[in-house]
């Protein structure tokens, strides 16, 4: 048996498939970090190496120090981690600083996590605190639906998640709170890392303007389905907004949203109904 056999690092690998089969995730684009389970951990040491070279993130969580991460490679192709998974991917452990990083299996031939792993690591982070530690799951994708709303909707959470409120019946049950907005900066460093950390203080996923989504959850079905569900919301509201040259003759209202809520047990957030 081989860490590849490993149930973890299997479902890790099909995750990236299905986000590449969805076409979300041209050429280098997106990336995806799943924090590992102490079981896990233990899973995959047999099969990790020995380096102590720890390179700085430039932010810092100290409620994840010492945690291992499965993470994508820096201008590595989602379509390939399939078929080379051992470079396309890999596990870093985090020091006790939680400031830095080091490779322990994976991205081989040189391959470093990640750029925007700062901006994983932070989301981690608050989510970490905002969920009592159930979130594992970042997962940031170029979600073109999505992305096209963000040229034509004012960017922020109040906006867009009535739009996608709206726009599929099943939305305000899958994120009862909404979706936070980051207007557009500069991708991979530590100032969008703290931007976007902000607002997952309050929201499972964040829309980021003109560039994609990022969502997070407990595990890779939860997440997976969170983005595709923004997503095809997206894919609706724009169809509708094409087909009807802007003009909406019906759609769900605030009166309906709350009878949903009611009916499937999840509170909404109120500061995006009427």
């Amino acid at each position: 048996m081989g860490i590849l056999d490993v149930k973890i690092v299997q479902d890790f690998i099909r995750t990236c498939n299905d986000g590449w089969l969805q076409g979300w995730h041209e050429r280098n684009g997106g990336n995806l970090t799943y924090r590992m389970k102490e079981e896990e951990v233990k899973e995959c040491r047999p099969f990790f190496q020995d380096d102590d070279t720890w390179t700085d993130m430039g932010v810092t969580g100290e409620n994840l120090s010492g945690e291992f991460f499965l993470t994508t490679g820096s201008g590595k192709f989602f379509r390939n981690v399939i078929l080379e998974p051992e470079s396309s991917i890999g596990i870093v452990e985090i020091n006790k600083a939680g400031n830095a990083w080091r490779i322990v299996w994976g991205l081989k031939g040189g391959a470093k996590p990640t750029s925007e792993f700062p901006s994983h690591f932070m989301n981690h982070s608050v989510r970490y605190e905002a969920t009592n530690g159930a979130c594992r799951v970042i997962y940031h994708a170029h979600t073109p639906n999505l992305i096209a709303m963000t040229y034509t909707l004012p960017l922020t959470s109040y906006d867009f998640t009535r739009a996608l409120w709206k726009s599929a019946t099943e939305c305000p049950v899958v994120f009862p709170d909404g979706v936070g907005v980051v207007p557009w900066m500069v991708p991979g460093g530590a100032d969008i890392a703290l931007a976007t950390s902000e607002v997952m203080k309050k929201f499972d996923a964040a829309v980021w303007a003109h560039h994609g989504l990022f969502c997070s959850g407990p595990d890779f079905d939860i997440t997976f389905g969170l983005m595709h569900t923004i997503e095809k919301a997206a894919q609706i509201y724009n169809f509708v907004m094409s087909s009807g040259q802007g003009q909406i003759r019906q759609t769900i209202t605030d009166a309906n949203l709350r009878a949903i809520a009611k009916e499937f047990g999840v509170v909404l957030n109120e500061e995006f109904l009427e």
